[in-house]
């Protein structure tokens, strides 16, 4: 069964003018690009018609408007992701979308999702309202998520906390928001995370924005006695084990983010195993044609046996049977 672990869709409440054929793109208060909304992403019937061309068994769905949401908002769109799911059996699982920095109201949304909508995972973004993932006040959601077995999703933020370099190009979507998930990932194991609650396993969008391409800058600068940083509180953290030992333990990553490219996959299983990867598609965003979610899926299966774990074989690592 391949399973689509980055797969959008927003519900047609939030959806406030009916784009038609067109598209409709936000910015933020910077003026920066930071989402393009248009039918496709309200139209299940055309997602499966996508599945089904392409090969996909079924989609885990994550919405943009509840990611780091207030929790009126992140209770409707885990009520219409339930609806899809009930809707089109067996094509849709949901994922829960509750603030990690909501409070008690937040943490009972996530509740909610875990026992009765029985959801196995949870959307967060790579840094949010100026913090960033290793922010103390990101430690009860870890500890929550990890006390009931709920994989966390990081998708790039659509707002960065900094997006003054990147105010020109359209710069914050197409580079800004993968080096903010390089920063979450290091910054996730170096503050020790992953040692507070081992068991807790996080999905890294866009192959964690490419990071196999900087992996072996990222180790060499965990030697901190080399780079002159040992004692630094800041700068000479380090987690309890070397860096490979959390992405063979907690990190998992789909290949979304790049436009349906193989090559990029190719390149990620260079650096990490393939055990470590799942299938994703960003679709309908980065993608939004059957035949190159097809394309992408003939790619990967042509990389053999690898391949078929990534589209496949690695699934239960995140759904652990609870779909």
């Amino acid at each position: 069964m391949i399973v689509d672990f980055h797969h959008h869709f927003t519900p047609r409440e939030l959806v406030k003018e009916d784009p038609g054929d067109r598209l409709i793109l936000t910015y933020d208060e910077n003026g920066a690009p930071s989402y393009t909304t248009h039918k496709l992403l309200f139209d299940m019937d055309a997602h499966v018609a996508m599945m089904d061309a392409a090969g996909v068994d079924c989609a885990v769905l994550s919405c943009a408007a509840g990611m780091s949401a207030e929790t009126e908002r992140s209770r409707l769109i885990n009520n219409v992701a339930k609806k899809a799911q009930k809707d089109y059996p067996k094509r849709f699982i949901g994922f829960a979308h509750a603030n990690p920095l909501g409070g008690p109201d937040a943490i009972k949304e996530l509740a909610r999702c875990a026992d009765e909508l029985g959801y196995p995972g949870v959307v967060i973004t790579s840094e949010q309202d100026g913090l960033y993932l290793d922010a103390p006040e990101f430690e009860p959601f870890w500890a929550e998520c990890a006390r009931r077995g709920l994989f966390v999703f990081v998708h790039p933020a659509l707002k960065l906390n900094e997006s003054k370099q990147f105010d020109s190009y359209d710069l914050a979507r197409s580079v800004g928001r993968e080096f903010s998930l390089i920063m979450a990932t290091i910054r996730l194991i170096n503050a020790g995370v992953f040692d507070r609650h081992p068991s807790l396993i996080i999905q890294m969008s866009h192959l964690s924005g490419g990071i196999a391409s900087m992996i072996s800058r990222i180790r060499s600068y965990q030697d901190k006695v080399f780079w002159g940083t040992k004692g630094n509180a800041r700068h000479g953290a380090l987690p309890a084990h070397d860096f490979d030992y959390y992405i063979a333990n907690n990190m998992i990553f789909d290949t979304g983010g790049f436009c349906g490219a193989i090559e990029v996959v190719k390149m990620a299983l260079l650096e990490f195993p393939a055990t470590r990867l799942v299938f994703g598609t960003d679709y309908p965003q980065e993608i939004r044609q059957s035949g190159i979610v097809k394309t992408f899926v003939d790619g990967i299966k042509a990389i053999g046996g690898d391949g078929e774990k990534i589209l496949s074989g690695n699934a239960k690592l995140l759904l652990k049977g609870r779909a």
